[in-house]
């Protein structure tokens, strides 16, 4: 038998190089992924509905607080970052009532303030201080001057629950023409009304009968009966305010043409008890 010598040098360099060269030639196995248990639909949403909620409120509270002056007078409070409770929470929490809320005490005053007008806006008189509820003691041309409503006219008042009414009448009024009301009189007093039946002779009631007397009639300024854009807003709402231009005062009606003269009929009716 012949016996082959094998040079154990290149033997070992042979090897070496089919090692070496054998990782590029063969792929490497990829690790297997771990198996894992399939995502529920409502997990995979929830954090989508977290982040789209999110985008909602803030698209929400953004103009809100946008439009609030900071200490440099353009700038919002929440410039630098937010603080506290956002200005929507502060919103939120006032127009709920039941006292001062968390949100409300520790808001930036600014943010207070708006809290504070959003709040009155939901429930509040056309006529702050006014009691409708009050009837002023006295007589025809005597009330206690005490228990009338200043209206907002310098010098002209009516019985609170006329005023109320008058007012709410003139926010309306106020909206539609950039003004308020003008009025010539309302309330007079008794002195008031025997100066007038002599100067106003035919267009004045006999002293202690006249509706001025009572607090419950006023009379609009020419400015007023003389535009037919103002006068026709006037005639058309002033029903829905329970004011009347009487059907005595009306032309063709039992007394003198007066188209400036209003009452309040629910005042009248209860002083006339029908």
């Amino acid at each position: 038998m012949t016996r082959t010598v094998v040079d154990a040098p290149a033997l070992q360099t042979r090897r070496a190089l089919r090692e070496a060269e054998a990782p590029a030639s063969r792929p490497r196995r990829r690790p297997r992924p771990e198996h894992k248990a399939p995502i529920p639909t409502s997990q995979r949403w929830a954090p989508r509905a977290a982040v789209l909620s999110s985008l909602a409120l803030a698209t929400i509270a953004m103009p809100i607080t946008s439009g609030l002056p900071g200490a440099d007078g353009d700038r919002s409070p929440f410039a630098d970052g937010p603080s506290g409770p956002s200005t929507l929470d502060v919103v939120a929490a006032a127009s709920s009532g039941g006292g001062t809320s968390q949100y409300v005490a520790a808001a930036p005053r600014s943010a207070r303030s708006l809290a504070a007008e959003a709040s009155r806006s939901l429930d509040r008189s056309p006529l702050p201080g006014c009691d409708a509820g009050v009837r002023p003691a006295g007589t025809n041309g005597q009330l206690d001057p005490h228990a009338l409503c200043d209206l907002w006219q310098d010098g002209e008042s009516l019985r609170p629950d006329a005023a109320v009414s008058l007012a709410a009448m003139n926010e309306a009024y106020h909206a539609r023409f950039g003004r308020d009301l003008c009025l010539v009189a309302s309330y007079r007093t008794l002195s008031e009304q025997v100066t007038l039946s002599y100067t106003r002779a035919g267009f004045a009631a006999r002293p202690g009968t006249s509706m001025h007397g009572w607090g419950l009639a006023i009379d609009l300024c020419t400015k007023e009966t003389s535009s037919s854009t103002t006068y026709g807003w006037i005639t058309q709402n002033a029903g829905t305010y329970g004011w009347e231009n009487p059907a005595w005062a009306q032309r063709g009606g039992s007394g003198a043409y007066e188209p400036w003269h209003f009452e309040f009929a629910a005042g009248v009716r209860e002083i006339s008890g029908a």
